[in-house]
């Protein structure tokens, strides 16, 4: 994408890009260093030199992990660093006075102890293997031969029980470094082209929905974006186009196939960008790409660079039925006889003229577009998670701040037996009947960021929220998981049912935050505290009149005083100040009242 060759086997080895990329710890998607507790140790450590990334490499694991906190301090403080016999510092500087490698207890037990080549051979092979009887004969010889040279008993001891306790985990060096360069190459990448490294980790993950998504939130943290699929920019996979921008790949939306993807890009490769749905469907080979490519294509959002029509159009009916066509296959028909017509050498009279060859076109539909939610939905349906947003971003604050379980949670209801649950989420679908009593009830499909859930409501419950049973609502609903029984059987016994969630208040989600947060503090360092702070504060207060107290925390960072000012008269919409406190310096926090 930028016309640039990468040797990668031949990459500077002391790029500063890359080192910034580990002593931040944005080890997501590079080989062998991302797990969060390896994020954390790097940010401590925030490695300069090759030498420190092969030594984590060996040191994270069972055993050698536990001198890790000392391997920091002690590169942070030469000063710490200690040897337990002097002459071991030749074997341990690069590692500042820690046995971190196989190769380390090899040599130091022939310097220390006088071991011979093949007997610290066997000592590593002894240790790895954790050969009992083998590790005591050699532990013998190990005090014989460190005493013969001078060495105290006691720190002989030492020595032998860190190397015991380690040495069945321990890397031998050149496999950590084999691993740490491999690890090197895939974080320059990352430093270097980051969207072009991250398009080709998206890619290799797709078979992994919960990996791809993890990789989306870092592009997100790495202020990439991903956008959605695009006749005109996409290729098979995942790509970079020239804004830097990750481009979502045709032959990744489901339903698509690699195929019918290539003969997409193959015409526009040779004949340019389309210019429309109309060219489009005109000129791409329609036995190759049929009627299910095209509306995947549509739902994917793959048309939207077509500002004649929006996604709603395509599967518009005349008539609601299950038999009626949706404009898109009215479209197609009329595309695929218009390629039938050219292939066959038949002129029609429209093509006669050139207007009237226009006013041929099926006439687009009149309705309104798609609501967030269900063009979220159906572009999740078609590639397996969310790229231009979760339909719940917009109540992100709600969500984290008064919602206390996951949907997915309550696909294990056993867990959460007599305890108070609190949900959010999206109604995606809804059904309203009647029970075989001829008892009214109906049924939510609720979604939110992790899963769905479909609960049903009865009797008087129903009747009292059934007005937000419609797809496309923001809920937050109030209940408890609790375990029925039936009716005892003829000895007494009482046999339990499944557990059931019952919902004992639903409503809107918006309306969660201003009825039940307490007060809303601004934290603030008293150098950003400033005439133009204190106007924008006050001007936000009374454009979001309110009934919530909101009060400031200011910081001194010196002196690490803190001082809490309060507005008797200062009450707020927290719901309609919070999105713009964002745009202020500081952060805040919502104190939910006890009733939440």
């Amino acid at each position: 994408t930028q016309g640039i060759d990468v040797d990668i086997d031949h990459i500077p080895i002391d790029d500063k890009k890359t080192f910034d990329l580990y002593c931040e710890g944005a080890t997501v998607a590079t080989f062998q260093f991302e797990s969060v507790g390896m994020q954390r140790y790097l940010r401590e450590l925030h490695p300069d030199v090759f030498e420190d990334l092969i030594a984590m490499n060996a040191l994270y694991r069972p055993g050698p992990m536990d001198y890790i906190p000392d391997f920091i301090k002690r590169k942070k403080d030469p000063s710490q660093i200690t040897y337990d016999i002097p002459c071991m510092e030749t074997y341990l500087k690069d590692t500042y006075g820690i046995t971190v490698y196989q190769e380390q207890v090899m040599l130091l037990s022939r310097q220390l102890a006088g071991f011979t080549r093949g007997q610290s051979d066997t000592l590593r092979k002894a240790m790895g293997k954790k050969q009992i009887e083998k590790m005591n004969e050699l532990e013998v010889l190990f005090y014989e031969g460190g005493q013969k040279n001078g060495h105290d008993r006691k720190v002989l001891n030492k020595i032998w029980e860190d190397w015991k306790k380690f040495a069945s985990y321990a890397f031998n060096k050149s496999h950590a470094t084999c691993y740490a360069w491999v690890a090197y190459q895939t974080a320059y990448l990352k430093a270097n082209f980051p969207a072009e490294y991250m398009a080709a980790v998206l890619t290799n993950s797709l078979s992994d929905i919960s990996r791809v998504t993890e990789l989306m939130e870092e592009c997100h943290r790495m202020k990439l974006e991903v956008l959605l699929p695009s006749v005109n920019e996409s290729d098979i996979n995942f790509s970079v186009n020239a804004k830097g921008q990750i481009r979502f790949g045709l032959g990744a939306i489901k339903g698509m196939g690699e195929a019918a993807a290539q003969v997409i890009i193959d015409e526009r490769e040779k004949n340019g960008p389309y210019t429309g749905i109309f060219d489009f469907l005109e000129r791409v080979d329609l036995h190759s790409v049929n009627r299910k490519n095209i509306e995947v294509l549509a739902l994917s959002g793959a048309f939207d660079q077509f500002e004649e029509m929006h996604r709603a159009q395509y599967f518009y009916k005349e008539v609601d039925n299950e038999s009626s066509p949706t404009f898109l296959e009215r479209l197609v028909r009329w595309a695929s006889k218009k390629q039938e017509a050219a292939s066959s050498s038949q002129m029609s009279i429209f093509d006669m003229c050139e207007e009237i060859k226009e006013e041929a076109h099926p006439q687009l539909p009149n309705c309104e577009p798609w609501p967030a939610v269900i063009r979220c939905s159906h572009e999740k349906e078609v590639i397996g998670f969310y790229i231009s947003g979760h339909p719940l971003d917009d109540y992100k604050y709600e969500m984290r701040t008064y919602v206390h379980n996951s949907l997915q949670q309550l696909n294990s209801l056993e867990n959460l037996i007599g305890r108070n649950i609190t949900l959010g989420g999206v109604v995606t679908d809804s059904f309203i009947g009647t029970t075989k009593y001829g008892k009214p009830y109906g049924s939510i499909t609720l979604s939110d960021y992790e899963g769905s859930f479909k609960m049903s409501l009865y009797d008087e419950t129903f009747l009292k929220f059934k007005h937000f049973f419609e797809p496309g609502l923001y809920l937050y609903l109030t209940g408890a998981v609790v375990q029925r029984f039936y009716p005892p059987d003829k000895d007494g016994k009482r046999t339990p049912k499944p557990p059931s969630v019952n919902i004992t208040g639903i409503m809107p989600l918006d309306a969660v935050m201003d009825k039940y947060t307490e007060v809303l503090t601004f934290h603030i360092n008293l150098d950003d505290i400033n005439e133009s702070f204190c106007h924008r504060l006050e001007e936000l207060a009374e454009k979001h009149r309110g009934n919530i107290p909101i009060q400031c925390m200011v910081h001194e960072p010196k002196s690490k005083l803190s001082l809490l000012m309060k507005s008797p008269t200062m009450r707020v919409s927290a719901r309609g100040i919070i999105p713009e406190l964002e745009q202020l310096p500081g952060v805040f926090n919502i104190t939910p009242s006890s009733h939440a």
